[in-house]
């Protein structure tokens, strides 16, 4: 088959190799009709992750079909279409007993595409199938699943639900790349009384707007003014920057919540000189994916409005350049790109 292979910081190349092969009873293999790329894949490519081995296929997040089975996984069969979560779960620890699927004990949590090979490729081994994937309805799009794969649920679980966004609030998202116009999306079902976007791109501010946005801005005077006020109810970091999280902290209220997103591949400072009387929660998260399917019914029934996130389709075998062109996400536009296995 032909996969997304990573070499080392700065060096991926579409390679042939090896087709995956069931190794425990409860995997499944799932050839890739769709998948994408996110922020955490540009952090390995730039070398953010030194457990990523050079040799390994990149991707976590992805649609496609069952074609085949471990002798113990129950629920799927050949020719099922799935959701694969960005985390697999072994199901039996007391980690996942809880639903805290990204923390598994058991040999799961975030491993495609890190510890093990990935989606970015033709086929991908999905271990502890049963626990990590979810079926697909026909009528649900191939690129609205790939945003259930990772995205939706991090900005609703690590965002949304662990800044406690409620009726009435102010909240800030930092950061207006996809993860952070998701969060827009997901916010919004709690009744807000306003949400304020801040990010350093024009285009990305008035994106932020379409999906819901009452205000976006570059950091200026709505923040100042939240600094020097009542601040805001929620500040979620979605930008993964360093002043982006020292941002929050200047926004945030006492007894507010500062929600976590971002992923950050350089040191970033607590001010604790300013924050310690402030009675703040700061929450950071793995995502569980624990929310995909009461994500998949909102998405059927047309209650997130999250079509414009999918900027860009290619075929699958364009993956070189959907890292270009989502790197370069503030110039070229780009949101989720979306690889597909042939063009539709």
């Amino acid at each position: 088959m032909r996969a997304l292979v990573y070499h080392g910081p700065a060096h991926t190349s579409w390679d042939t190799v090896p087709d995956p092969v069931i190794e425990e009873a409860t995997d499944a293999i799932v050839r890739i009709d769709a998948t994408t790329v996110c922020g955490t894949d540009l952090h390995i490519w730039r070398g953010d992750f030194p457990e990523v081995m050079p040799g390994t296929v990149l991707g976590h997040e992805a649609v496609g079909e069952v074609v085949d089975i471990g002798e113990q996984v129950h629920h799927l069969r050949p020719g099922d279409q799935v959701i694969v979560s960005s985390v697999s779960a072994c199901g039996d620890c007391a980690e996942c007993r809880d639903g805290r699927y990204g923390q598994c004990r058991g040999g799961g949590g975030w491993i495609l595409g890190s510890l093990i090979n990935g989606t970015q490729a033709e086929l991908v081994r999905v271990p502890f199938a049963d626990h990590s994937t979810t079926r697909r309805p026909p009528d649900l799009p191939l690129a609205d699943g790939v945003l259930l794969a990772e995205l939706l649920p991090t900005a609703y679980e690590v965002g949304v639900r662990n800044g406690h966004v409620g009726p009435g609030d102010t909240v800030v998202v930092v950061g207006a790349g996809p993860v952070g116009l998701a969060t827009v999306v997901l916010a919004r079902l709690y009744s807000p009384r306003r949400i304020i976007v801040v990010d350093l791109a024009d285009a990305r501010l008035e994106n932020a707007k379409r999906v819901g946005a009452d205000a976006a801005e570059s950091p200026g005077t709505m923040i100042a003014d939240l600094s020097e006020g009542p601040g805001a109810d929620v500040v979620i970091e979605a930008s993964g920057d360093p002043d982006g999280f020292v941002l929050c902290t200047r926004a945030v209220r006492t007894g507010g919540h500062i929600a976590n997103i971002g992923t950050h591949g350089r040191p970033v400072s607590l001010h604790l000189e300013s924050l310690w009387r402030k009675n703040v929660t700061i929450s950071t998260g793995q995502v569980d994916t624990s929310s995909t399917p009461w994500l998949l019914e909102l998405l059927r029934f047309g209650r997130l409005p999250v079509s414009p996130l999918v900027t860009h389709n290619l075929d699958l075998d364009r993956m070189e350049d959907a890292y270009e062109v989502f790197a370069r996400g503030t110039s070229t536009g780009a949101l989720k790109v979306v690889l597909h296995r042939e063009s539709s």
